[in-house]
């Protein structure tokens, strides 16, 4: 059930470790949320990313949003904000002070984290193989 969608600057592509960020994504989200189904994950790199007043690519970005079925609370929500967040740092290069990310200029990487309930008309269709 947990859907997860990672959309991150595309100069990470080559620096950002997806397989073995999602590995352990999905074992920590089933196991802090206490879902009992599969985790989904869909990776989007975008071409284009500013923040604030930086120019293009000078600041590569990182947004996580997990969407979980309804009735997990606010303090549950967070923490597992805050695990996802440190996930990350684990699998993102720590860039402060290097010439750029490879293929980029970006000196930095933000990140950042949603836990959010699914809307009430969210259904999921299995197909066997």
């Amino acid at each position: 059930m947990p859907h997860i969608t990672v959309d991150y600057s595309a100069e990470l592509a080559g620096v950002f470790d997806r397989h073995a960020f999602v590995r352990e994504l999905h074992p920590m989200v089933l196991d802090v949320s206490g879902s009992a189904g599969v985790c989904k994950t869909f990776f989007r790199p975008a071409s284009d990313t500013y923040v604030g007043d930086q120019e293009e690519g000078q600041v590569a970005f990182v947004h996580v949003a997990v969407g979980l079925l309804p009735g997990r609370s606010d303090e549950l929500k967070g923490q597992l904000s805050e695990d996802v967040l440190a996930l990350l740092g684990k699998h993102l290069p720590d860039v402060p002070g290097r010439p750029g990310l490879p293929g980029g200029t970006a000196r930095e990487v933000i990140s950042s984290v949603e836990v959010r309930d699914l809307a009430g008309s969210y259904r999921l269709h299995h197909s066997p193989r």
